[in-house]
Order: structure tokens, then sequence, then C-alpha cells
């Protein structure tokens, strides 16, 4: 199967200009925020740009692509004014998402604010089974997350008691973020077989349906959510030459949140092209 690579990408100039873009730097997928990652408004989606992106997308292979909430999107919020947001602009998003099937939707499945995991867990579902419909062709994705704080989803057991609970349990699935789950306590540099088994028996491998590749600043089981380039980091080049490389996870899209420029992506996406070509 195809090396499914790419990056984070502007969506300003809408979906045809991204699709451009990601051609241009040797991406095949990309992934961009919804909406602006701090705020809340969204910039209406140009049905006809939406069409010509698909045609377009089809034929030069793209896809598929990632749609990323913003960063103030919490279901597990305290105070009900933000729960409120978090629903609103989910199903917003879906809703548009609607002109390009076979998107995924990734968010961060929130942080509790000290009411405990257990009610966040309740509060995230909740939402998930007020908004998702069979009617939706886009796949829900929660992403791993680093332990920071309060953050719900530090661990695949939680992101398995999320989807328990969520009645359209098989419509979510579950992006895995290397930074994320290395700073969380999964040594994937030196006992990635493990991990993968682990989220296997957990969640399930079936679940995983895109991976965000980055290094990180920080050592295993920091809890800091800090990312690095490929190989500026702790993680290093070799193991995540392993992560696209391993068996389990080759045929998965790959989306870079590196901290980098457009000519950065450009290289990163062409390194990662020599170490997949060459394993």
């Amino acid at each position: 199967m195809e090396f499914k690579i790419g990056c984070h990408l502007s969506s300003a100039g809408g979906y045809m200009a991204m699709g451009q873009t990601a051609v241009s730097i040797g991406a095949n997928v990309f992934q961009f925020f919804t909406r602006n990652p701090r705020g809340g408004a969204a910039k209406p989606v140009d049905p006809a740009d939406a069409k010509a992106f698909c045609a377009y997308a089809a034929e030069k292979g793209i896809g598929p692509i990632l749609a990323h909430a913003p960063y103030t999107l919490n279901a597990a919020g305290a105070e009900e004014r933000v729960r409120e947001f978090a629903e609103s602009t989910m199903r917003d998003d879906l809703k548009r998402l609607e002109l390009t099937p076979g998107a995924l939707y990734n968010f961060h499945p929130g942080s509790h604010v000290g009411q405990g995991a257990e009610t966040g867990i309740a509060l995230i579902s909740g939402m998930l089974n007020r908004i998702l419909t069979p009617a939706w062709q886009t796949t829900v994705l929660l992403e791993t997350m680093a332990g920071k704080g309060s953050e719900v989803g530090r661990n695949f057991e939680e992101l398995r008691a999320i989807i328990d609970a969520t009645e359209l349990g098989d419509r979510v699935g579950v992006c895995l973020d290397t930074c994320h789950v290395w700073d969380g306590g999964y040594d994937i540099v030196d006992d990635l077989d493990g991990v993968l088994a682990r989220f296997d028996s957990i969640l399930g491998l079936h679940r995983l349906k895109a991976i965000h590749l980055n290094d990180s600043l920080n050592v295993c089981e920091a809890h800091k959510d800090r990312h690095a380039c490929i190989g500026k980091g702790k993680i290093g080049t070799d193991a995540l030459a392993r992560v696209i490389n391993h068996p389990k996870l080759r045929d998965l899209p790959f989306y870079l949140e590196t901290p980098n420029d457009l000519d950065g992506y450009r290289a990163e996406i062409a390194l990662l092209k020599t170490l997949r070509a060459n394993a």
C-alpha cells in the first residue's frame, strides 16, 4: 500500500489550496484545524471549493484528510457554557465535513478540571451520544494524550471507557500521537511491540485510524507534551522509522505536527519516505 504521509496545513485558503500545497511538498495526506485553534469562529466552507478538492484529491491520490477540532473544545469542562461550546462546535464541524466524504475528525477528549476522570469520561461520552448519528460519513477520533494536568485520555483504558459508554462506539476510532504516548509513559523506543500489544488488548488495533508522527523534547513519562522535529527529540529518528515501517502500522496515514514551516515539512516528508523505502 502507498505510504500515506503529510503534515498540518493552514486552512485559510480552503480545501483546494491545502491540497495543492500538500502535493507541492510531497504529501498525500494533510491535517488542518476546522477553525481558529484558540477560538470559536469558523470560516464558511465554499461548497464549490470542497467539490473541486474532492475531484483533485481523487486525481492526486490525496487522503484521508484529518480535520482537527480546536484546542478550546472541552466536553469534560466543569462549566456548562464550556461543554455547550464543545458540543455545538463538534456538531457544526461534522456537518461541514459532510462536504468531504471519507474525512477523519480528531479531537482532544478534554480535561476534567478537578471533577475526576470518571466524571470527565461520562461527560465526553454523553456529548458523543447526543451528536453521533449513523448518517454522518466522518469517523471521529479520540487522540491519545500526554497526561498533563487533568487531561482525560492519558492512557488506553480511559479512551476505551469513553468508547464503551458511546452508543455508536463503532463510529469512534483513535489517533495515536507518538509524542503524547511517549510522554504518557508508553515506551515506543524500546518496546514498540509491547505498546501495540497493549493497545490491541485494551482498544483493539482495528480502532487505530491515524498517527500523529512527532518527536518529543521530553523523556518517557514526563507528561508534558512538547513536540520536536523528527530526530531532534528523545524518541529519535530510528524509533520513528520503526513506527512508520511496523507491519501493524505501515498502512495507516501519518500526519506530522512537528514545529516546522513548509520547507521543514518538505524535508521531513522526504526523509521519512527514504526511511520507509530503505526499511
